[in-house]
């Protein structure tokens, strides 16, 4: 697979599905399984109406151009299709949300549906940028802290949190997960008004999601070489892979 860039449940089917230097991978029972064409995902996403997005480099033999813009799979990553910017970006964070999808190619760009951009300022570089369910709210972790939008990225304010967040996601509409420099889990459930933050290191983590279910909030986290779970903040891991 090579370096996973990105992780993220479907809603839809549950499947865990790893975007990697190698392409898009779906986590079975088994280890990982290959899905559609080489491409190095750089960027990843669900779109709200279930269909992936994703952003990168064509592997080789695949008929799109480099590096790929903005790409779009109807089938669950078997085929991929361009939506914009074939030919000119490479989105290393990308999120979706109703009404909204932003990507990070060097430049903050915004737009409804993907199709079409607004190029917005950020005062720092995100490494993670994370859309709430809503597309009500952007957030952005970056070197100067976390920044949140409400105005899909016109402007930015700075949210205070436990430390240095090296990625964020949304759990649900007020649930935000985040784990920091030190590899510790930090959970807001008012968006990101206040925090609770794990006892235990994960560890580094380079990829990150969440979902509540069933009353609890489920964290996936690409950690070195595996693919870990845990319920209680990182308090108890199980490793996927």
């Amino acid at each position: 697979m090579g370096h996973v860039h990105g992780l993220a449940r479907d809603p839809g089917s549950g499947d865990v599905l790893l975007a990697t230097h190698g392409g898009l991978f779906r986590l079975d029972p088994g280890g990982p399984v290959p899905v559609g064409p080489v491409v190095d995902l750089m960027g990843f996403a669900i779109a709200p109406d279930g269909r992936y997005l994703g952003s990168g480099h064509p592997g080789a033999g695949v008929d799109l151009e480099q590096p790929v813009g903005l790409i779009r799979s109807d089938d669950m990553g078997a085929s991929w299709t361009v939506l914009s910017r074939a030919g000119e970006s490479d989105f290393h964070a990308l999120t979706a949300a109703p009404g909204v999808v932003a990507g990070f190619d060097g430049s903050l760009r915004v737009g409804a549906d993907g199709s079409s951009w607004q190029v917005r300022t950020l005062p720092a570089e995100p490494h993670t940028l994370a859309a709430s369910p809503s597309g009500d709210r952007l957030l952005a972790t970056t070197e100067k802290g976390l920044l949140a939008s409400i105005d899909r990225g016109a402007s930015w304010t700075r949210v205070t949190a436990p430390e240095l967040l090296v990625a964020v996601t949304w759990a649900e509409p007020d649930t935000v997960v985040g784990v920091g420099v030190s590899g510790r889990l930090a959970l807001s459930e008012d968006g990101g008004a206040s925090w609770t933050q794990g006892e235990r290191p994960v560890g580094r983590a380079t990829a990150l999601h969440a979902t509540r279910t069933g009353g609890q909030v489920e964290v996936l986290l690409v950690v070195g070489d595996h693919v870990v779970r845990t319920l209680d903040l990182g308090r108890s891991l199980d490793r996927l892979l």
